[in-house]
């Protein structure tokens, strides 16, 4: 079976090249909108040097960025640099470790390099901090599937007499193999990408949504006060009121990754806490009502020092007595 998953599992390649949107959406600046356009422009055109070259101008007074620097790490992969690439990742995810899309570029890389260890626990905390993000998780089954199929065929290298792992081993095999790729089959003379351009996602231009497009849809009703309970959630949060941004959630809400309640809420007030200061804007609402309970969708746009994060987000929302408390949340879409 060869090393690389993403060469084999064009599943996992178009996962991987769909993080583009996300990042569309998490790290938009409408200040410097222009600069990454050109930078994508010039990444889909193929002329990486001049693409690099733009990016470290940028860099170069404005170090911080995370979406330049994401960008940085996208050439360097793309430029057969993946050692590189690795190093900008690791450091977006020690600097900003609430955003998913560095874990999973970097699993990737990981992959790449047959390192599927790393890369499983990469995409685990890409998972964790948004158990929402579908890529992830598809990458995560892959690279557990390369991770068996090495465990069978070492068992099968302790002990040849061992009948049923053959067939264990045929079988990821065969999930890897071209004759299992959705669609038409490849014509003899198609090329495979390169690992590194196949193996990285490329973001797409950032947008951010105008004031025009912002609505208070789904407010009739006696939603108000859902939205309103939001509204109250996003500014306790701003303000690192602790107890007001804790209080917001039901007892019965299910924290992301397994995590017990405790153990997320120490987590949540050591991430709040910490930053100098925090903005959240919510706005363009979307109430669905049913029975004591709704389901609410919003822009998000939070800003903590350089980083700023436009993204959609979801809570599910339980009346208790005369609150509206969140027993669910997840980014995205």
């Amino acid at each position: 079976m060869p090393n690389n998953v993403c060469s084999k599992r064009p599943r996992l390649t178009q996962a991987c090249m769909a993080v583009g949107l996300l990042v569309a959406t998490l790290w938009s600046s409408a200040t410097w909108a222009d600069e990454y356009a050109d930078v994508n422009r010039l990444l889909k055109s193929g002329q990486s040097i001049e693409a690099m070259a733009k990016v470290d101008q940028f860099l170069a007074s404005k170090p911080r960025d995370p979406q330049m620097r994401f960008l940085k790490g996208v050439i360097l992969a793309e430029t057969g640099k993946a050692n590189e690439a690795i190093g900008t990742f690791v450091k977006l995810t020690e600097e900003y470790p609430e955003l998913p899309e560095p874990y999973n570029n970097l699993a990737v890389l990981y992959a790449g390099q047959s390192q599927f260890d790393k890369a499983r626990v990469a995409l685990e905390m890409a998972i964790r901090t948004n158990p929402s993000y579908a890529t992830a998780h598809e990458n995560l089954g892959d690279v557990y599937a390369k991770l068996a199929s090495q465990a069978y065929s070492k068992a099968l290298q302790l002990d040849g007499t061992n009948a049923g792992v053959p067939p264990k081993l045929a079988l990821i095999r065969n999930l890897f193999s071209p004759e299992t790729r959705p669609g038409k089959s490849a014509p003899a003379n198609a090329q495979t990408p390169a690992p590194a351009a196949a193996a990285v996602a490329r973001p797409a231009a950032p947008t951010t949504p105008s004031p025009a497009q912002a609505s208070t849809a789904g407010t009739a009703d006696g939603s108000e006060e859902v939205v309103s309970s939001v509204q109250a959630w996003a500014k306790a949060w701003a303000s690192k009121d602790m107890g007001g941004y804790l209080g917001a959630y039901s007892d019965k809400f299910d924290p992301p990754g397994q995590q017990s309640r405790k153990s997320w809420e120490n987590e949540r007030r050591d991430r709040i806490v910490s930053k100098r200061s925090i903005n959240v804007d919510v706005s363009d609402f979307d109430v669905k009502m049913s029975d004591g309970k709704a389901t609410v969708s919003f822009r998000q746009i939070y800003k903590a020092g350089a980083l700023v994060a436009n993204s959609r987000k979801t809570l599910e929302m339980t009346r208790q007595g005369n609150r509206w408390l969140i027993t669910r949340e997840s980014s995205g879409g």
